[in-house]
């Protein structure tokens, strides 16, 4: 099988169900999303400590679940029978980010991406998941999609922020505070 087939030389691409223009809002929030998978495989590399195990099993199964999220996006019509991603997906994130949360130390300012290399790859991922999100929000303006998808990148950005705290945490390297900032997070407790 050869990698090129050479049917989207024009500047169309195939879709499930027909064919769209590559630059069709559709294909931005899907491929926005592939973008997204990309980073968070990086991030997975950079997970080889064991410190990190549970984390890089999560983010292996969120990698299966930005695929689903692209492919619930690739239908020419809506096909609710056949859509992979559901409540319970952003239910576990929730989870995910409380457990995590709790974990990590309070924070009363906005913070600056950074850290280690791990934690800043986590933030990349963070940005990119939520263009994502507004990739599909504006696909949503002109097309009716998977309500879940945009719910599941909305949680999954916020699980980015928390885990790449986590990862500072974890390798004992300090958080930089926005210094400009005013307090503007609540103690939890």
């Amino acid at each position: 099988m050869k990698v090129y087939t050479r049917t989207g030389d024009e500047g169309q691409t195939s879709v499930i169900g027909g064919r769209v223009s590559k630059d069709d809002h559709q294909v931005e929030a899907y491929g926005t999303i592939d973008e997204l998978n990309s980073y968070v495989g990086q991030a997975v590399s950079l997970m080889v400590d064991e410190v990190f195990a549970d984390l890089r099993e999560n983010m292996l199964e969120i990698q299966h679940e930005l695929f689903d999220c692209g492919a619930d996006l690739a239908f020419v019509k809506i096909s609710e029978s056949k859509y992979k991603v559901g409540a319970e997906m952003v239910e576990r994130l929730e989870h995910w980010i409380d457990a995590y949360e709790e974990r990590n130390p309070e924070i009363e300012r906005f913070i600056l991406p950074g850290g280690t290399l791990l934690s800043s790859t986590l933030h990349v991922c963070r940005t990119v998941c939520r263009r994502a999100e507004r990739r599909v929000v504006t696909l949503a303006q002109v097309k009716d999609i998977n309500p879940e998808v945009r719910r599941y990148l909305n949680r999954l950005s916020d699980y980015f922020f928390v885990i790449a705290r986590t990862a500072n945490v974890r390798s004992q390297a300090p958080e930089i505070e926005y210094i400009r900032s005013a307090k503007v997070f609540r103690n939890k407790k």
